[in-house]
């Protein structure tokens, strides 16, 4: 499904070596989705899951995954049960006058069923996982088929008794037949309990289909009938009465009846299958994608894996990526150090160094998994605004490769590996080589490994290589199109950090990694001698530069912290004047109005006590009563604040701070 037309189909892949999945841990991934799935019809998928450069498929898988990890997330009812796998029945069914058994009946109905649950789920939310509902679109069961089966198959995966009519006639007679036996059995044992002919406890038993009573050997002459069984002693026999035996006869003949119907009515409901295979297999493969899709969503969950910017074109900017099984290993244990790495069009190539167990081949692996798995169309750890794009080869050259049966040696087959990648590997290949040059002569291997970097240079090749040489620390440095990296590393506490910084080399910290582990301080001292000053001196620069750098880093947090400190400081500085300033606004304009109110007042009151003299021709009794009202009024309108304490002239002396009255 969505595999596309022929037409558009990428040129074929190439991977190599033919391990790489294995040397990747990539089978690991695969192991753990076939645990997630459901049925075969999952598994079978995710035995047969590739590595594509085809950038459609690529994205629709992806985007398959994430909008069923969004259903996960969510918790919304989706349907996980009775999913089945009829591969095998489909064989049978193709068969004319086939037929298949009861209860692989039941189970196609019931995975019919969901599978009509799945496509309802889907259509009512096509406007929110569009990626999943297309590959529903297709499919379309019958609802004849469904219907038909759980009608006629009763959830034990039995026929049920009114499949048919003769079916029904034929049970009835069956259950009336045993009836009848049993009554008589019944009557016989209880006579042969009164004799004392039956070992003490029994009961009525079942030999070969038919219903027979237990007797004391002594006692077998004693009833009509025939011996079918008899026990490990040889001290009880199984006996059918000859009065049940007609009766027997009868059930047996019904149960064969019985089964010829069954088998008639079976052939029919096959018949109907085969009428409508295409669908069914169609059906199926959506369920087998549903499944498939369920498990690499759980798988998602567990990485809490996202999905990134694509690109049609390689490409590699990523940010915040983790080592997908170095992530699930040390899940609630401790956190592990992403890794942010840019390859860029300008520089395709990123050659990492820094000392042993340092992280380097981590960086190199987590490179290609992460690579692998999107274009497998598996979400993956990274940050989801980073960009991942579609290469058409990855080759890998990484760990022991010593062939016994090649008779290669470990640098012989590094050797053959570069030769492949020179040869074949183009602007579209993803290279990751690991502790390049290693394995022979330090001065020979050096040399070539520079040869074969910058033919993978010419080639515009992206890639990853790691390395301990100094020589190719400064090609990295001295030539466009491959830059430096370093694995950072404590030179305090002697301890790898597993962070990535590009730029710039780093140092394999051999001598202070030897002086912590306990070497005579008179051997290290010979080992510079024999290593020479230039190169110790070399490593000195490095080791100071990194030190200076991890300084530098610090001093730049701390000055981080004091900015945030002051911006805040300042930010509340400018708060706090706002609000003064406002405040103060607030108050000017409040005095303003009551100025203005008693103003209004004062020239009422005056305006009053003009007209008032005026009228009583100001007499004493009068004016003294106006006066009293202007000295109240006065009261009411003088200012609030006490007055200052008046200071003689020789209470002030030179250089005191005064105020004058009425100013501020």
């Amino acid at each position: 499904m969505n595999k596309g037309p022929p037409s558009h189909r990428p040129n074929k892949v190439m991977i190599y070596p033919s391990d790489v999945e294995q040397k990747l841990g990539f089978d690991q991934i695969r192991f753990r989705l076939i645990n997630y799935c459901l049925c075969s019809l999952g598994q079978k998928l995710v035995g047969m899951m590739q590595f594509s450069s085809d950038f459609e498929q690529v994205k629709t898988r992806l985007k398959q995954n994430l909008e069923f990890r969004q259903i996960l997330d969510k918790g919304e009812n989706f349907p996980t049960t009775n999913f089945f796998d009829p591969e095998i029945l489909f064989q049978t069914i193709a068969i004319e006058e086939s037929f298949i058994e009861e209860e692989e009946l039941l189970k196609i109905g019931l995975s019919l069923q969901v599978i009509v649950d799945c496509q309802s789920f889907l259509n009512k939310a096509k406007e929110i996982y569009p990626a999943l509902w297309k590959l529903s679109e297709p499919v379309n069961v019958p609802a004849r088929i469904m219907s038909t089966i759980l009608s006629k198959v009763d959830e034990r995966g039995k026929i049920k008794d009114n499949a048919s009519v003769e079916l029904a006639r034929i049970r009835k007679r069956l259950r009336d037949e045993e009836g009848r036996a049993r009554k008589i059995t019944e009557q016989i044992f209880r006579q042969a309990v009164s004799q004392g002919w039956v070992p003490e406890g029994v009961s009525p038993a079942i030999r070969e289909g038919r219903v027979v009573i237990p007797i004391l050997s002594e006692h077998k002459r004693k009833l009509r009938g025939f011996i079918l069984d008899e026990s490990a002693t040889g001290q009880t026999i199984y006996l059918e009465p000859a009065e049940v035996l007609e009766a027997n006869n009868e059930i047996r003949d019904l149960e064969h009846a019985d089964r010829r119907e069954v088998i008639k009515i079976l052939k029919e409901l096959t018949a109907l299958l085969r009428s409508h295979l295409p669908e069914l297999r169609q059906a199926y493969e959506f369920l087998g994608w549903i499944d498939f899709s369920r498990a690499k969503a759980k798988l998602a969950q567990d990485l809490d894996a996202d999905l990134p910017q694509l690109s049609q074109s390689p490409d590699l900017n990523w940010i915040q990526a983790r080592h997908p099984l170095l992530f699930l290993s040390l899940k609630g244990k401790r956190s592990i150090m992403p890794l942010t790495i840019d390859l860029t069009l300008k520089d395709r190539m990123l050659l990492v160094s820094g000392p042993n167990a340092g992280g380097k081949s981590v960086c190199l692996k987590t490179v290609g998994l992460i690579q692998y798995m999107a274009q497998c169309g598996l979400l993956v750890p990274l940050h989801d605004k980073s960009t991942i794009g579609i290469f058409r080869d990855i080759f890998l050259d990484i760990g022991d490769q010593q062939s016994i049966e090649n008779d290669l040696s470990t640098y012989s087959s590094h050797l053959r590996n570069m030769s492949h990648f020179i040869r074949h590997a183009t602007g579209d290949t993803l290279v990751l080589m690991d502790e390049l040059g290693a394995g022979t002569d330090p001065n020979f291997g050096g040399g070539i490994a520079q040869a074969v970097l910058a033919s993978l240079l010419e080639k515009r090749v992206w890639g990853v290589a790691t390395t301990h040489y100094y020589n190719l620390k400064l090609f990295a440095e001295n030539n466009s199109g491959i830059r430096n990296g370093a694995m950072l590393f404590d030179s305090r506490n002697l301890e790898p950090l597993f962070k990535l910084e590009i730029g710039k080399p780093g140092s394999s910290f051999a001598l202070e990694i030897a002086r912590k582990t306990g070497l005579p301080k008179q051997t290290i001292q010979s080992a510079e001698q024999i290593i020479g000053t230039d190169l110790t001196g070399l490593e000195s620069l490095m080791k100071t530069v990194a030190d200076e750098k991890q300084a530098v880093a610090k001093k730049e947090i701390e000055l981080r912290q004091k900015e945030k400190i002051l911006t805040d400081t300042l930010a509340k500085y400018e708060k706090l004047s706002a609000e003064i300033e406002s405040r103060k606004k607030e108050i000017i304009n409040k005095a303003k109005d009551e100025a203005s109110y008693l103003l209004k007042e004062t020239n009422r009151e005056i305006e009053k006590t003009i007209r008032h003299i005026r009228e009583n021709k100001a007499e004493k009794k009068e004016t003294r009563k106006i006066r009293q009202n202007l000295e109240t009024l006065s009261e009411k309108v003088a200012p609030s604040q006490s007055k200052p304490s008046s200071l003689g002239k020789e209470d002030i002396k030179e250089g005191d701070s005064v105020r004058l009255l009425g100013q501020e």
